[in-house]
Formats: C-alpha cells, structure tokens, sequence
C-alpha cells in the first residue's frame, strides 16, 4: 500500500494515511480550512480520492475531529517539521533515459552535506562541481540524510537550517531550504547526464526528536528494544507489517521517483528484528524488484558496527541481501598507525599487522577479543568480495564525532595524508572521499543543529558535552546550535587549485586512473569459493618498523605496494616474490612535494630499499 498523498493529475489527489487506533480521520485543506472525511479500509488504512487538489496544495490530516498533524508520508514540509503538508505533483522532464548505472566495483564514492559543500547549501549549486568531481575520478556522489528537518522558517536564508539530516522526522519530504523535490531532481538529472551515479542516506533506525508526530498515527515504535536516540522502530512486533510497508514504500519512493542509483541505509545495527525475515531482507528483495522492472541494477548499502556478514550474504544462504556495507576496522586501523590516536575505540587498534588484515580479510575484528568492547567482536567474512565493502579514511561519523570535528589534514602531515590516500583508493575495497579530503581541507566538519525548543537544545548541548567526556577530550565543544558552528565547517573549494592542495588533489585524480587501468588492480573480487577467478592478495607488516605491503595479482600482472608509517626513513626488505619490478609512483617523489624518492626505478627480489618517512609506493609488473 502506497502511503502518503498521490497526484494523480486533472485536481484529482488520493490520500493514505495508516492509522489504527482512531475512530475518524480527514484531511484538512489549509487554504479553504475545508475538512475531507477519509473512510477506512482494510488493513487501518484511511483513504480517499478528492477532486480540486492542485499541486503545492497545504493539508493537514484531522485525527478523531481534534488536533491536526502533518501526513507521516508528507513529500514535502515547506514550512517546516511542524507546518502543513504539501501536495506534490512528481512529474519532470527526466534526460536521463539511457543512464544504465555505475557497476558496484566501479563506484569511488564522494560524500556530500548539501548545505556545507557549496555557500548557497542547495541542490543547485553541486550542480556545476559535478565535472570537477568527475575530472577527479569520482564516479557516484553519496548525498547525506536530506529529510525534513527543523529550522528557523522564519527567514528565507537556507543557513537557518543546520542539520546533518539525522534528525529528519519525514523521511519522505525532501528539505526545502536545500531546493526540495525539484531540485533534488535537477541534481541527479545533471549526475546522470554527465555519468555520475547519485547516491542517498537514509535513516530507518530512529525519528528525529521535533516535529515527530508519526506514532499519534499507530504503533511505529517498540519498547521492547532501546536504541541511542529512545525506543526502536517496531519492525516486529503487533503491527509491524504495516511499519515495515511505510519503510519499504520509503525505500522504493526515492529509487523510483527521483532516479537514485542506490541507498545507504543508517546504522542497520540499531534496526532490531527478530523476525524469521529481517526487514533488511525484505527491503532487498522488493529493491531486487525494481531492479528488474527498470533493467538497471540498485543497489542497498548498509552501515554496519557489527561487523557482521549476514549484512551482505545472500538471502539465499540466511544472509539479509544488502550489496555492501561499510567496513571500519580499515578507517580504525589507519587512523590509529597515522596518528597514534588511542582514545575510544582507537584503543582496539594502533598496529601495522591489523592494517594488513584488513586488506586481507575485511574485518580487523573477527571474533576477535576487543579491548574497547571488552568482548569478543564480529565474525568472518572471506566468503564476501572486497567490493562488497565500502572504506574510507574519512567520513561525517569520524570526523564529527571529534569534540573540534578536525580533519586528517590537522591530524597528520602533507606526507601522511598522500600516504592515507593512496592506502584507500588502491585498496580493493570501494573506496568514499569525504567532500574535501581530496585537496585537504582544512575546514572542520562539526556536528551542528537548529531546532527550536529550548529543551531540546540544551539536551543536545549536554548530550554532547558528556559523549567528549567519556572520550577524555578537555575543553569546550563548538556550540551545535550556533549558526557560527554551521558556517565554519563550509568548504574552502577555491583552494583545491593552490600549492600542496593542488598537489594533493592531482596525487587522488593520479591513484584513481592506476586503480582504474592497472590489471593487477581493477577486478575486485577475491572469494575463497571461486579461487580461478579471484584477483589475489597477500598482505603482510612489520610492526617494529612500521610498514605495510600488499601484493595483488591477477594472471600475469602484479602490484606491490609499500606504506611506512613511520616517523622517519626506514631501511626495509620486502618478499618481492622473487620478480623484476618496475616503479610506478612514489609520494616521496618531488613531483608531489615531497623530499624526494631514495626508491629504485626497477626493484630486485631481496632487495634491500630505504623508504621515505610517512611514504606510499607502488610497484608493478
């Protein structure tokens, strides 16, 4: 059952609403204060079709003939989460006929918060950096949660509404200060006519704290579990057919109706179900669906803390079907060796040796003992390909999450931040840019929020301070509801073209061209159940030196890869497999502003070498 207010043109609007508990339900026109009665069909769904519903038409539903709420499906919140609903009529001139999509593979993911990326916070304006993203070798940007959020309506300035879009409580409606439906559908128009795949959070774990109405319409939430943010979705228990349809409709909604390649789906970890079929699994099969009907692949991508590869198994074999999900341990592992960071969860890491197991076998923590978790963590997952995990070395969670949301360009060195690089993007993972990373900016990404209830604030207020606390971290925190906080973190974009941040951002448009045409590098899949076809890897460390090295091959051709974390120049012998090498970057290199390469153009087996502090160099052969 499709929920929500369909247009279905001519004046002619049909309303869903799923409601179980009340005795009457209508639909309120704002401009007319007419009140449509709706009548209830099976399943508690109200219902009815009016005549005289144009577009951009403002509603209300009336719940037992008392207080008016916002439609729990609403496409669109122009006056904020505690205003009327509006009516939407979704057609548009689409161009984007013959986009096929971007393999799985093939994806090299930016991250994108609208309203920092550029000054005006729209859809509009990413529009006209999509070629320079594309020049890049970026080939899929991944836009975070864009539901409505609160804000001050006040004012027509877009920077009234600051959010990182977890917050939204109508998962539905796309936010009007970043250009609302339309805009949205401008944006991803432009990404396919130029080749780029667009990709979207969305959250299916909680409802924002203001303007969260949905459970006076049924039983949406459980107590029977608790997450971070309060009680959990109710995906199963009395009515949770019902729950699960509205997420699935969400699901299908903003694939369908706005052309998206794909969806990232928000900490599923904190998505309790314990039915014989997960909601994730049920989410899959009807994307599988639509795949078929639009002979184009979607995908489903998961965030998972779980490290647990029932996430990305196939239905089939008890799996929950997700495409892929986002690895970790790889972002834990390097930022610990780059930095020597050992608060929180950087505890569980900090050596070479678990770098190197995340090149080889995904997840650091396997059912490993975790001395943050103070338990055994995850399970093993070498039955799933490499391209069935996305990795980073930066996102909005890592960088965020920081008391002052520092960047790795304030944690490490210009030399660090080449070698971080090209340890992502010749990965064999999918590798994610955080917007910025790519030239080094120097920005801070901080979480930031603009509700209005006073309560509310100060609960986030503290909420933050003590999260800092129990990281140890001494200070005060960037207010979150300050419009300062929110203008600070935009991006400086005019500096991707000066001095070592053009330097920067010709060494990642450099690593994606050799991931894209080395043979060695290109096929991702390495199963153990299909060794004939696997691209190879071997990884190996030293801890005492600090140096991580990967061997991959595919038939005849072959990659080395050398990364010396350490602090200083280290004299190294790798195994080389007993080949001639030939060398093909350096990032001691002067080329890249770096203090030059004491690296031999052609590499011998045994071979002793002396590798640049805080260095990355590929070989080849």
């Amino acid at each position: 059952m499709q929920v929500g207010a369909r247009y279905l043109g001519n004046g002619h609007c049909t309303f869903t609403v799923w409601s179980p508990d009340v005795e009457a339900m209508a639909v309120q026109i704002v401009s007319t204060a007419q009140t449509i009665p709706m009548a209830r069909s099976q399943g508690d769904y109200w219902q009815v079709t009016a005549q005289d519903i144009l577009p951009d038409t403002l509603y209300f539903y009336q719940l037992n003939n008392q207080e008016s709420r916002p439609d729990p499906a609403s496409q669109s919140q122009p006056q904020g989460v505690h205003g009327p609903s509006q009516v939407i009529d979704q057609a548009f001139e689409w161009t984007d006929h013959d986009w096929a999509g971007v393999a799985l593979e093939d994806l090299i993911i930016y991250e994108i918060h609208v309203g920092t990326f550029t000054p005006e916070g729209t859809f509009d304006a990413i529009i006209p950096r999509i070629q320079t993203l594309k020049e890049l070798g970026v080939t899929a940007i991944e836009l975070m949660p864009i539901s409505q959020f609160p804000g001050d309506r006040s004012t027509d300035d877009p920077s009234a509404y600051r959010n990182w879009g977890y917050d939204g409580t109508y998962l539905y409606a796309v936010q009007n200060s970043y250009g609302g439906v339309t805009g949205l559908k401008r944006l991803v128009d432009a990404c396919h006519q130029q080749g780029m795949a667009v990709m979207l959070d969305v959250v299916y774990n909680h409802f924002g704290p203001e303007g969260n109405y949905i459970s006076q319409f049924g039983s949406y939430f459980t107590d029977s579990y608790r997450t971070p943010w309060g009680s959990a979705v109710n995906y199963d228990n009395v009515h949770s057919h019902h729950v699960r349809n509205f997420f699935i409709q969400n699901t299908l909604y903003w694939l369908r109706e706005y052309h998206l390649d794909a969806l990232r789906l928000d900490a599923v970890h904190a998505i309790y179900d314990l039915g014989a079929k997960h909601i994730l699994a049920e989410l899959a099969e009807h994307v599988e669906a639509l795949s078929n009907e639009q002979n184009r692949k979607l995908y489903l991508i998961a965030e998972s803390d779980a490290n647990d590869p029932r996430v990305i198994r196939p239905i089939e074999v008890g799996g929950h079907g997700m495409d892929a999900q986002w690895s970790d341990d790889f972002h834990h592992a390097l930022h610990a060796l780059l930095t020597g960071d050992q608060i929180g969860y950087y505890q569980d890491f900090g050596k070479c040796s678990q770098l190197a197991k995340a090149y080889q076998d995904s997840f650091v923590y396997d059912w490993q003992y975790s001395p943050h978790r103070q338990r055994f963590h995850g399970n093993v997952c070498r039955d799933r390909p490499s391209s069935q995990f996305v990795v980073c070395i930066q996102n909005h969670d890592q960088i965020g999450n920081r008391m002052l949301g520092e960047r790795l360009s304030h944690l490490t060195s210009f030399e660090g931040l080449k070698l971080a690089a090209g340890a992502l993007i010749l990965s064999p993972f999918v590798p994610l840019l955080f917007m910025g990373e790519e030239y080094g900016e120097e920005a801070p990404f901080t979480y930031f929020v603009s509700h209005s209830d006073t309560g509310l604030i100060h609960a986030v207020r503290e909420g933050r301070k003590r999260e800092f606390a129990a990281f140890h971290a001494q200070g005060e925190p960037p207010d979150p509801e300050s419009a300062e906080t929110f203008e600070m973190c935009k991006l400086n974009w005019e500096t991707r073209t000066e001095g070592q941040h053009h330097i920067l951002w010709m060494w990642y448009q450099q690593l994606i061209q050799i991931r894209n045409t080395m043979p060695a590098l290109k096929r991702q899949d390495h199963l153990e159940t299909d060794k004939a076809a696997r691209t190879h890897l071997k990884a190996g460390s030293d801890n005492e030196k600090k140096v991580v090295w990967w061997h991959r091959w595919s038939d005849n051709n072959h990659a080395l890869c050398l990364m010396n974390f350490n602090p200083n120049d280290v004299v190294y012998s790798p195994d080389t497999f007993d080949f001639s090498w030939e060398k093909v970057l350096d990032s001691a290199d002067k080329k890249w502003m770096g203090d030059g390469s004491r690296l031999p153009e052609k590499l011998e087996p045994r071979q002793e070498l002396t590798l640049r502090s805080q260095s990355f160099a590929l070989y080849k052969v």
